[in-house]
């Protein structure tokens, strides 16, 4: 089977399965992972998958169709995420003291410098990305 043939099978089988589309998410994640462990990068494996992901879809390997709705399901059950997190508060007293508050600081600074960190990265991918749609039409 020619190579042509094979990528289209590979859209085609992740744009008819959003559990596809989230098994290719989980792999990258695990690659990037693997690929902090191998190098001893000082950057989280997630945030290496992340650019890995973002790489993908801006070189067009991968369309942004073929993996909408893996995104959706994961983003619709992101509260099942946090879970664990509340019930480990509602263990453990001292969470509720000044304790709690400096988690509750190293929380809110960590989610804050997160969400800044993946709007810069959005913004950058969306600039490449338009910026190679503006290429395409002016070629």
């Amino acid at each position: 089977m020619s190579r042509r043939k094979s990528a289209i099978l590979f859209h085609r089988m992740l744009q008819g399965s959003s559990v596809a589309q989230v098994a290719f998410l989980v792999i990258v994640w695990l690659l990037g992972e693997a690929l902090a462990r191998i190098t001893g990068l000082p950057i989280p494996g997630a945030v290496l998958g992340l650019f890995g992901m973002l790489a993908l879809l801006a070189s067009g390997v991968i369309r942004l169709s073929s993996m909408r709705r893996g995104a959706h399901v994961l983003i619709a059950d992101m509260l099942l995420f946090f879970v664990p997190a509340v019930l480990a508060v509602l263990e453990h007293g001292e969470f509720v003291g000044l304790i709690g508050l400096k988690i509750l600081a190293v929380i809110l600074v960590g989610t804050v410098t997160v969400m800044c960190m993946t709007a810069l990265a959005v913004d950058a991918g969306y600039r490449v990305m338009v910026a190679v749609e503006h290429r395409r039409a002016g070629a």
